[in-house]
């Protein structure tokens, strides 16, 4: 029995240890000015997927992409050009609450 608390405070440290440096991640949407060349994209792009973030959509309308980021890489991100800043915003689904028309 007691081999058998060990093994579980052992591995519930270490759960709780893992989770803890792993870095928070949310979900954003990345979009440039129109005259952004595409190789700073592609650098923000490389530097998210380096720091273990995911692009979760590239746009093609816009120049942009949906990604799962920490906060310490958009950060670096928005460094990486000094002429074409990125606007990031939180990527999620947005509702309209219908209302009922007031009766008079």
């Amino acid at each position: 029995m007691k081999i058998f608390h060990s093994l579980v405070t052992f591995f519930g440290v270490v759960a709780i240890g893992s989770a803890t440096f792993a870095p928070a991640q949310r979900q954003v949407l990345v979009t440039y000015p129109e005259d952004t060349p595409p190789s700073i994209l592609q650098e923000a792009k490389e530097a998210i997927l380096t720091a273990g973030g995911k692009i979760n959509e590239e746009f093609t309308l816009i120049k942009g992409f949906a990604a799962t980021v920490s906060n310490e890489i958009l950060d670096s991100v928005n460094t990486l050009s000094k002429s074409h800043i990125p606007i990031v915003e939180d990527d999620g689904m947005v509702t309209i609450q219908q209302q009922e028309p007031i009766e008079e």
